[in-house]
C-alpha cells in the first residue's frame, strides 16, 4: 500500500469518533452514483445528514477528508473527501463486512470476479495496490485490489487518481 493511503489508514484509527449509526453495516455502490447513500457533489451539509456529525478528521490528507468508522478506534468505515465543501470523493476503509456492488459482487471477492460482474475496467497501479476503474457519467468508479481480492471501493469525480 502507499504510504499516503497507510497514513491515512493510521489517521482514521486515531482521530475517528465512532459514526452515526446512519453509518451503512451493508454499504452498497452504485457504480457511477454513490457509495453507502453519498454521491459526488453533495454538500458538507448534506454529508452530515446521512452519515452523522460523529467522524474524524485526516490531519494530512490533500483535502478535507472525514472517516465515519463504526467504533472508536475501528479502522472499517467509509471516508469522504471534501473540495470546495463539496464531495470530491468517497472510499471504503479497511474492507468493511458486507459491503456490495451490483451482480452480488461482494469485498473480499477474487480479483476474476470483479471484471466478470462489473464489466469491462482500467487497472492502475497504485503503490502496493491496484484500482479497476470505469469513467461514467460525470464520476469515476474504483474497485481496490490487495493481494488479488478486492479490497474496497471508491467513487471520485470524472478522470480524478483513485490511488491514494
Amino acid at each position: 500500500m502507499s504510504r499516503a493511503f497507510l497514513c491515512a489508514t493510521v489517521a482514521s484509527l486515531c482521530l475517528a469518533a465512532p459514526a452515526a449509526a446512519a453509518l451503512p453495516r451493508d454499504g452498497a455502490l452504485v457504480p457511477d452514483r454513490s457509495l453507502g447513500g453519498v454521491r459526488i457533489g453533495e454538500t458538507a451539509a448534506q454529508v452530515r445528514a446521512a452519515l452523522g456529525g460523529r467522524f474524524g478528521v485526516c490531519q494530512g490528507c490533500a483535502r478535507p477528508t472525514w472517516y465515519f468508522n463504526y467504533r472508536s478506534f475501528d479502522r472499517h468505515g467509509l471516508a469522504v473527501e471534501l473540495t470546495s465543501g463539496h464531495v470530491s470523493g468517497i472510499y471504503t476503509l479497511w474492507q468493511p463486512a458486507g459491503w456490495h456492488a451490483p451482480k452480488g459482487l461482494q469485498l473480499g471477492a477474487a480479483q476474476g470476479q470483479i471484471t466478470a460482474l462489473a464489466g469491462t475496467l482500467i487497472p492502475l497501479s497504485c503503490s502496493g495496490y491496484e484500482a479497476y476503474v470505469r469513467d461514467g457519467q460525470g464520476a469515476r468508479t474504483a474497485y481496490y485490489v490487495v493481494n488479488g481480492n478486492l479490497w474496497g471501493f471508491g467513487l471520485f469525480e470524472a478522470s480524478e487518481n483513485p490511488c491514494r
